[in-house]
């Protein structure tokens, strides 16, 4: 089983704007389309788990990017919007049991989206790697990738890399994290 975290961040440490924006993410130049990694890191995942908002915004995007299996984790959405049915299943659980329920599925490489979720999951200790690339912007305010937490959280950087000459990717291994 592994748990990863695969996001960007403003240098300030916000994933959207206050208004759940993401505009700031395409400001960098990109010439040649890369996808920094995105690729190579969705084809070592077996499935998605991402919160209600996540899936909010992605929906709003109007093209589906997943081609593995998508969990919304939410205890207020009820059902699935249609035209996603076929996509998505709506999972209402602890990190733990959601960790369970899809490693009995043959789900073991796991893509943990959004941002309260991903908090959620940290502070179960419930994380293997995070993999953030930072934007050169400040944005100020916003949703933040992580929250307050009861107690430390190690973290071992594994790799950094610069990309398109202005964004940092770095790859940390989680070494230490709180009981849940």
């Amino acid at each position: 089983m592994a748990l990863y975290v695969y996001i960007a961040q403003s240098l300030d440490g916000y994933i959207a704007g206050p208004d759940g924006e993401l505009d700031w993410l395409h400001e960098i130049p990109n010439p040649d389309n890369d996808d920094f990694g995105f690729a190579d890191f969705m084809a070592k995942i077996d499935a998605v788990v991402m919160g209600k908002n996540t899936f909010a915004k992605v929906i709003s995007f109007g093209e589906w990017i997943y081609n593995k299996p998508v969990y919304v984790a939410s205890s207020s959405i009820k059902s699935i919007p249609q035209g996603y049915e076929d996509k998505v299943e709506l999972i209402d659980a602890k990190p733990a049991d959601i960790v369970a329920t899809l490693a009995e599925k043959g789900l073991t490489n796991l893509y943990i989206d959004g941002g309260a979720l991903i908090q959620s999951f940290l502070s179960h200790g419930l994380m293997d790697k995070l993999i953030i690339t930072t934007v050169p912007v400040l944005l100020g305010a916003g949703v933040r990738l992580f929250g307050k937490i009861d107690s430390p959280i190690k973290v071992e950087l594994e790799k950094s890399e610069i990309l398109s000459g202005a964004l940092v990717k770095n790859i940390y291994t989680v070494q230490c994290v709180p009981n849940g």
